[in-house]
């Protein structure tokens, strides 16, 4: 008899072990030294990155974790996708003329001059202006109609003063996001600031628009001038204070249980 001091009885499971084909005969590979080739993995976090590259990851990082003062941080809030759509619409019907367009019209009012008929009157009236030196002159004149100032000039000082002088001046203006888009407009590979400075009469209705936009936007917002940025901590600092904040909370919740 069986006694009944070690509880139940155990009862063995039978395993049915898969039958191995001896034509094709398993060989795990080995991934020593001189044997299998290792598998692809991503090696992306122990590359060596090029210099440049290693400053704009540093320098993103460093613009996180600082505090950013209002007058830089106003270049963060530039337009979105469809107010700037407009206003790229607006501009691009005013872009000047480029050295050949300038050439054959000198060409043309030479020859219309030796013809002896009465030359038509040179350049156009109604064009885009840039320039940072030239744009700033439009704006202390208050000849400017709407100044379109880019987001990401280098370095910033170039035109981080100049929104404060549209305010001032009481012109209206735009931050917009790429500064290669604002010289595609004036034949440049880049460009810092654009200038209006009179429109055509069918284009008077979408200027007023985009003044009404720019001033309720940028010119009259108060927020802009006092929101500070940056000043976001790192992710394992954010986990740990969160950490210390859930274990703060439960002792302060055993305290008001008592």
């Amino acid at each position: 008899m069986s006694s009944r001091r070690g509880g139940r009885r155990a009862v063995k499971k039978s395993v049915t072990k898969a039958k191995k084909d001896p034509l094709r005969p398993s060989t795990p590979r080995s991934f020593t030294i001189g044997n299998a080739i290792q598998p692809k993995r991503d090696l992306s976090r122990f590359v060596r990155w090029p210099r440049y590259v290693r400053v704009q990851r540093q320098k993103k990082i460093l613009q996180e974790r600082l505090k950013v003062p209002p007058s830089i941080n106003q270049f963060k809030r530039a337009l979105d996708r469809n107010q700037a759509a407009e206003v790229f619409k607006l501009l691009a019907k005013y872009t000047p003329e480029t050295k050949a367009e300038k050439n054959a019209r000198i060409a043309a009012a030479g020859e219309a001059k030796a013809a002896g008929s009465a030359a038509k009157s040179g350049t156009p009236t109604a064009v885009l202006k840039f320039g940072l030196n030239h744009v700033t002159t439009l704006i202390e004149q208050k000849k400017a109609k709407l100044v379109a100032i880019a987001s990401d000039v280098a370095p910033l000082e170039l035109v981080v003063w100049l929104p404060a002088l549209c305010r001032k001046m009481e012109i209206p203006f735009v931050i917009v996001k790429n500064k290669a888009r604002l010289g595609q407009l004036t034949n440049q590979k880049t460009s810092a600031v654009v200038a209006l400075t009179a429109v055509r009469s069918e284009d008077a209705a979408s200027l007023e628009n985009v003044q009404t936009m720019a001033r309720a936007q940028f010119n009259d917002a108060t927020d802009t001038l006092r929101s500070w940025g940056g000043g976001r901590m790192g992710l394992k600092t954010r986990q740990k204070l969160a950490k210390r904040e859930a274990i703060r909370q439960a002792e302060l919740n055993k305290k008001l249980k008592l």
